[in-house]
């Protein structure tokens, strides 16, 4: 867990020092105070673009300095990021005052988040819900970013490369071809351990307030991704994209009990789905790695009914640190932890 957390000149916050303790961790304030910007600071501890997938400039303070810094001190390390004024769109990462990688996150910490911008995860695009697989694998698999990164790379260059008006170096395609399809092939069987532990431990939870979905890959399925990529040379060359490889898959999911698409559930339902798809892969995580991952649950309090938020909350004790945000801080009512008040730059313990 995160023991204390550290901003300085990100979003709305010019300096902020927040302590929170073990469990839940509740910030409560109006529309606009900064609830989801201290949720994205956690967020950006662990690889990735963060909860919001936004420009690191967008992220650094208005009439600031033009960078920012996030720290966050864990019982037995001291993660930092951030930006300088110099280079606002490179981000640096520090651990232990140490330059470092920022897929070395990866080793320290894992983050885990659903935002009001993901309920309609299940009927929006592959590539938003690719994204949220391998945040999920990435948790239980930190070597899995160092994979996604090299493969994406490969690819892009391969695209670039195709797209040349004199024709591609056949020798330069060969060896992008070759990174695509190791990097690829370890992508593909990372994702496949991944889903095949979590289906079979959703497939023992009882179909209760979160109802159990059932999920799968969809999409790519394998195979000798050089081959293919070679063969395709053309059809790739006027797509100006590879139209074959891990970049295509898909995760689908499915309402085990009623065997229905989770896209064609109600809004409540997909809602439940995700909850129940996330805290079965916490768990998960928590029993691999011998330590429960961070949550973060963006307003989800209020989307949910008294019965299910109860449930929520019932389920969520003892699993590690939960941090959550509410307009209201009766939603909080009886579950303990720290409460913080957030205003406009400030958040307060209560």
């Amino acid at each position: 867990m995160l023991t204390r957390l550290t901003l300085t000149d990100f979003r709305n916050y010019a300096e902020l020092t927040l302590a929170p303790g073990l469990g839940f961790v509740c910030l409560h304030g109006e529309n606009g105070a900064g609830k989801t910007n201290i949720l994205e600071a956690v967020s950006l501890l662990a690889p990735g673009r963060g909860l919001r997938a936004s420009p690191l400039s967008d992220m650094a303070r208005s009439n600031g300095p033009g960078a920012f810094a996030i720290n966050g001190r864990l019982a037995d390390a001291d993660l930092g990021t951030g930006t300088q004024p110099t280079a606002p769109d490179r981000r640096q990462v520090r651990v232990n005052g140490a330059p470092a990688a920022v897929n070395s996150l990866a080793e320290w910490l894992s983050v885990l988040w659903l935002t009001p911008a993901m309920d309609r995860l299940f009927t929006g695009a592959a590539s938003d819900r690719r994204r949220f697989l391998d945040r999920l694998v990435l948790a239980l698999e930190p070597g899995h970013a160092h994979h996604a990164a090299r493969y994406e790379a490969a690819m892009r260059a391969r695209n670039k490369l195709l797209a040349e008006p004199d024709g591609a170096d056949p020798q330069w395609l060969a060896a992008l071809e070759a990174g695509m399809a190791e990097h690829g092939s370890a992508l593909a069987e990372a994702r496949a351990r991944t889903v095949a532990a979590l289906d079979q431990r959703l497939a023992a939870l009882p179909d209760d307030n979160f109802a159990s979905p059932a999920i799968a890959l969809d999409g790519w399925s394998g195979g000798d991704l050089a081959a293919a990529l070679r063969a395709n040379r053309g059809r790739d060359a006027v797509a100006g994209r590879a139209t074959q490889g891990p970049h295509r898959q898909d995760l689908a999911v499915t309402h085990r009990a009623k065997g229905q698409p989770a896209a064609r559930g109600s809004t409540g339902e997909q809602k439940a789905l995700l909850l129940g798809l996330v805290l079965a892969h916490a768990e998960l995580v928590a029993e691999r790695r011998g330590a429960p991952p961070i949550l973060l649950l963006d307003e989800v309090a209020a989307h949910l009914d008294p019965r299910r938020r109860a449930a929520l909350f019932a389920r969520l004790e003892g699993r590690g640190q939960v941090w959550m945000t509410a307009t209201e801080a009766a939603l909080f009512d009886g579950i303990g932890g720290s409460m913080f008040h957030v205003d406009h730059g400030t958040a307060q313990p209560e």
